[in-house]
C-alpha cells in the first residue's frame, strides 16, 4: 500500500512540483492551501508525514504545528519556509517540527527528507535538536560545538555547513547539495568557496585527534563520519 502524505502549501504552483514528484516516488499526496484545511486533515491521522509551508493564510504553519503537537499527534512534520536563519530554524525544531528545509530547495533533497523521516518512524517527543557523529556534538539550541571536551569555536557559515554534514552522516553530499542547502545558491558560481571552508572546518574538526571524521569523496563530494 502507497504511503500518504499530506501537503500544505497555498502557493500553487509550488504545490503542484511537489505533489508531481511525490506522485511520481509512489506516494499518495492529500493536499490543503491553507492552514486550517491542512490541521482538518493531519488531525484525520493516517499520513505518514506532513510537508507544512510556515507562511499560509488563516492559520500559519507555526500554529498547525502547535495544534498538532498540542494533540498529541506524532506525525513527522517538515515545515518549508523562506525564512532560514539559525534562528527561525531553530524555533522550528523547538516548536516541535521534526525537519526544516529552506525555500528554494531542491526536490531531490525534499524526497530524501521525506524517507528519512519515514524510516526512522521519528516521534516528536524528542525534537532533533542535538547532532552528533563519533565523539563530534552540535548543540542547535545553545549553538555550541564540542569534539570530546575540546569546544569549537565556528563561525556562522561554518556552523551551517557542519550542520548540513551532520544531517547526513555517513552519506556522500554533493557540492550542488552544500551550495543549494548552506550558501541558497540554486547555481554554481564557480568559485572554490565550498572547498575552502571545508579545508576550514577540517582543521577545525580533525586538527590533532586520532580519528579523522571529514573526507573527501573523490569525483563525488563530502562525507562526515567514521573513515572507511
Amino acid at each position: 500500500m502507497s504511503q500518504k502524505i499530506l501537503l500544505v502549501e497555498d502557493d500553487a504552483s509550488t504545490a503542484e512540483f511537489i505533489a508531481k514528484g511525490l506522485d511520481e516516488a509512489g506516494f499518495v499526496v492529500d493536499r490543503a492551501e491553507n492552514g486550517r484545511d491542512g490541521l482538518f486533515l493531519a488531525t484525520d491521522g493516517g499520513y505518514a508525514c506532513v510537508v507544512l509551508d510556515r507562511m499560509l493564510p488563516g492559520l500559519d504553519g507555526m500554529a498547525v504545528l502547535a495544534a498538532l503537537r498540542g494533540a498529541g499527534l506524532e506525525t513527522p512534520v517538515i515545515i518549508l519556509s523562506a525564512l532560514g536563519s539559525p534562528e527561525d530554524r531553530i524555533r522550528g525544531l523547538t516548536n516541535g517540527c521534526d525537519d526544516y528545509l529552506v525555500k528554494p530547495f531542491a526536490f531531490a533533497e525534499l524526497l530524501a527528507r521525506i524517507r528519512l523521516l519515514i524510516r526512522r518512524g521519528t516521534t516528536t517527543s524528542a525534537p532533533d535538536t542535538v547532532l552528533t557523529c563519533d565523539d563530534l556534538e552540535m548543540d542547535l539550541l545553545a549553538r555550541r560545538v564540542r569534539r570530546g571536551n575540546r569546544i569549537i569555536e565556528l563561525q556562522p557559515r561554518e556552523f551551517r555547513l557542519l550542520e548540513f554534514l551532520l544531517r547526513h552522516v555517513d552519506q556522500v553530499v554533493t557540492r550542488t547539495m552544500l551550495l543549494e542547502g548552506v550558501w541558497d545558491y540554486h547555481f554554481d558560481p564557480g568559485t572554490n568557496v565550498v572547498d575552502v571552508h571545508l579545508s576550514r572546518l577540517r582543521k577545525k574538526v580533525d586538527e590533532g585527534e586520532p580519528r579523522r571524521l571529514l573526507h573527501t569523496v573523490r569525483g563525488a563530494g563530502y562525507r562526515i563520519g567514521a573513515e572507511a
